[in-house]
């Protein structure tokens, strides 16, 4: 058994993990595997049947089922501001060095955007600091049907209860029972499909976002991530992760520690 291999000594589960790498391209053995496993086991069950091995016959052949399977297993649970403490430091703090840094276009990367609510906050705030006009913002996500829904932008009250209620006016529609984002923003934010852990990074950002996110892969699958986020910064460029994302050794990826969850590419 190699290192990417699952532990547990299950053989259904450990086909089912060969099988979607085989197929997708996806190592489920890379996030941490009794959170996963449980997640999965749960939707299969609810699904009706027995194995994996016969779950994931049924997702092969059917892609809303196979869609679902992607939702639950990246937990696409977002919301705009989240944690708004942490975006008021990027306003305030980040966002002006990363100006004085590069006066020209600043490259700006969401990784593992989910339905969007991360890429949009970025463009609302640097909307709002007359920063979003020399800004480039790529947004990227695993799977399909997130990226649909964040495209579509599209969402229910609850995801904007963080959104400075000034700054929800002036980029939010209510349209009965959900809100509609701002035409305009939204054509400012280029969303793709990516797998972080096997596609190569573009480099020379300014600023990546990736947060709450990391805290379901292995350490291993970690390390890697953090290496690639690293040589995709440019000198001086900033990484933002989430709340309980702490990166306790940063300088083994050449990144410092500036304000918290915020890691400085070493010059």
């Amino acid at each position: 058994m190699t290192e990417h291999e699952p532990v547990l000594d299950d053989p259904d589960y450990i086909g089912f993990v060969r099988s979607i790498e085989r197929s997708t391209g996806i190592n489920l053995a890379d996030y941490k595997e009794a959170q996963m496993k449980r997640r999965l086991t749960t939707l299969r069950m609810k699904k009706g049947f027995e194995t994996f091995s016969a779950f994931y016959d049924a997702m092969m052949k059917d892609k809303p089922l196979f869609h679902e399977f992607l939702d639950r297993m990246t937990i696409n649970v977002s919301e705009f501001w989240r944690n708004p403490n942490r975006w008021e430091v990027l306003r305030d703090k980040i966002l002006p060095e990363i100006s004085r840094q590069n006066p020209g276009v600043l490259k700006i990367w969401s990784a593992a955007c989910s339905t969007g609510e991360e890429p949009y906050t970025l463009a609302m705030i640097l909307s709002e600091q007359k920063m979003l006009s020399r800004a480039r913002i790529a947004a990227t996500d695993i799977d399909d049907g997130a990226l649909h829904k964040a495209k579509e932008g599209l969402y229910v009250e609850r995801s904007l209860k963080d959104v400075p209620p000034d700054v929800a006016a002036r980029y939010f529609k209510e349209e009965g029972s959900v809100y509609r984002f701002s035409e305009h923003l939204k054509k400012e934010v280029t969303f793709h499909k990516q797998n972080l852990l096997t596609d190569r990074f573009e480099t020379g950002y300014d600023l990546i976002v990736c947060r709450n996110v990391m805290i379901y892969f292995t350490e291993g699958a970690k390390h890697k991530l953090y290496q690639k986020f690293a040589s995709s910064l440019k000198p001086g460029g900033f990484l933002f992760v989430g709340s309980t994302e702490q990166i306790f050794n940063p300088g083994q990826y050449g990144l410092e520690s500036n304000e918290t969850f915020f890691y400085r590419k070493i010059q």
